[in-house]
């Protein structure tokens, strides 16, 4: 059963606006990979990262809502603010996570039992710097043949990014042994402490607790 079938509606999202990123300050990533709670979840164990929101990109704050956004009519992807210490963890580093542990990058449209434009793959790139280094990882990835499919993962100029609803917070974290929790969120945890030990962390930063 997907995700969407297993809640009711929310309240209407927050808009949180990004400012540019600074080589100087924390930097921020938005990313989209499918189920926001599982890839929150997986970034919340990384080193270096400092907080991770989940919420809507891709569409306005008109329709920024959990309700609004199944409807698949809003250009919204389920998505994640990732602020992180570039001194600790960089952005390619990020985006090897991403496309390594956190989701599929081959799915059109889908992920998992969950299906359609609000699950998509996509980077929402803040500065050319970060169009460059996710173009960059895409064709590495695709040179070496990662993967039996070819990348579908949208690379697209950030117009905005709208905090979800208070209960989809950190929801894995609150919710460990919901079903679609333990089948398709956890095992990414397990997969980035195998695959990526320097940069695992047992306990989550967490978002909620803000």
């Amino acid at each position: 059963m997907s995700k969407r079938a297993t809640l009711l509606a929310g309240a209407a999202a927050l808009a949180l606006v990004v400012s540019p990123l600074s080589a100087q300050a924390p930097q921020t990533a938005v990313l989209a990979g499918g189920c926001f709670w599982g890839i929150q979840n997986l970034f919340e164990h990384v080193r270096g990262v400092t907080r991770v929101v989940a919420g809507y990109a891709g569409g306005t704050a008109e329709t920024a809502s959990y309700d609004q956004v199944g409807t698949e009519t809003t250009g919204h992807a389920e998505s994640v603010q990732i602020t992180f210490d570039p001194s600790v963890v960089s952005y390619e580093t990020l985006l090897d996570v991403f496309f390594s542990v956190g989701h599929d990058p081959t799915e059109l449209n889908r992920q998992g039992p969950d299906v359609g434009t609000s699950y998509r793959s996509a980077i929402f790139y803040l500065n050319d710097e970060q169009r460059d280094v996710a173009q960059a990882v895409i064709a590495r990835l695709t040179a070496a043949h990662a993967y039996a499919h070819p990348i579908v993962t949208q690379v697209v100029p950030f117009k905005g990014f709208y905090r979800a609803e208070a209960y989809h917070q950190d929801f894995a974290t609150h919710h460990p042994d919901h079903p679609y929790i333990v089948i398709n969120d956890l095992p990414k945890v397990d997969h980035l402490r195998a695959k990526f030990p320097q940069l695992y962390r047992e306990t989550p930063v967490l978002t909620s607790s803000r």
